[in-house]
């Protein structure tokens, strides 16, 4: 088992025809990913690595059986592209697009979820369930199937963890990187839960920064609801106070928002607070 994606995700690709849609299409497609369709306004007809390109997400779905989503469009554009898609009836939208306005985002995730919909991003690397799909932008090579479930808010720090579990031997069920703007579709907890409900997975890592209560609500729902072991890294610990560092959702306000506030909040919940990357294998095989 895997949460999210599958051998039996049927991927979508919208912004199929441009420079980051194209690559990664191809890089998706050599993993094994089945992408069965693209959409670009105006290209229908053309393919793209072997897919066929349509000019609708609606006429997409309905002609290939496409039941997820990949957004690799411009920040103006993925506001209409993320309605399209919800629209279509996709039960899965992946959101790689940087810069989107929050307000845009507001407007965004609400609606997703009005239609029933899971979304994950904006600003964020996608997911992979190793051996068997790979949706966004990670890395494949560097993954190994397993029952370590990962969720972080950062894309980089996501590889470097993922990596230092695979030299250890510790496979990965799913990788979920769930973006780090202020206005994100899932959250730590929505993830959790799935990894809690997923026979598979028989750890969980999360990596989180500083900047909002994220990690704090992860924390309360850690305790009373989350049953395997969890390990965790915060970034930012050694931040100036008063800065805005990394992305637009670790900002610190009214003195909520730390990486220690975090820390403090997962130890008290029973997890174990890595000082540093590397030391994650290490903390999931003690537990």
């Amino acid at each position: 088992m895997s949460i999210l994606v599958d051998r039996d995700t049927r991927l979508l690709v919208q912004g199929i025809t441009g420079r980051e849609g194209a690559f990664h299409t191809a890089q998706m497609l050599a993993y094994g990913t089945r992408v069965v369709a693209g959409c670009t306004p105006g290209k229908g007809g053309q393919t793209v690595a072997g897919v066929p390109v349509y000019d609708t997400v609606a006429q997409a779905a309905r002609e290939t059986g496409a039941n997820a989503s990949i957004i690799y469009v411009p920040a103006r554009q993925a506001l209409d592209a993320l309605y399209e898609a919800a629209d279509a009836g996709l039960g899965l939208i992946v959101c790689i697009t940087e810069g989107i306005p929050v307000l845009d985002m507001l407007q965004a995730a609400r609606y997703v979820a009005a239609k029933g919909a899971r979304l994950l991003g904006p600003n964020g690397p996608g997911l992979i369930s190793p051996g068997r799909a790979k949706v966004g932008i990670m890395p494949a090579h560097i993954h190994l199937p397993g029952p370590v479930g990962v969720v972080s808010r950062s894309g980089t720090l996501t590889y470097e963890v993922v990596w230092a579990l695979t030299q250890r031997g510790l496979g990965q069920s799913t990788c979920v990187g769930i973006g780090g703007d202020p206005i994100v579709g899932s959250s730590f907890v929505d993830i959790l839960a799935l990894f809690e409900r997923d026979a598979e997975t028989r750890a969980i890592v999360l990596i989180g920064e500083i900047g909002g209560t994220d990690e704090e609500q992860a924390a309360a729902f850690i305790r009373s609801e989350v049953h395997k072991p969890v390990v965790a890294f915060v970034a930012g610990q050694s931040a100036p106070p008063d800065q805005r560092m990394g992305h637009a959702g670790a900002i610190i306000s009214g003195g909520q928002g730390t990486a220690q506030s975090k820390i403090e909040a997962l130890q008290q919940a029973g997890v174990r607070v890595a000082a540093h990357p590397e030391q994650i294998p290490e903390l999931v095989l003690k537990s």
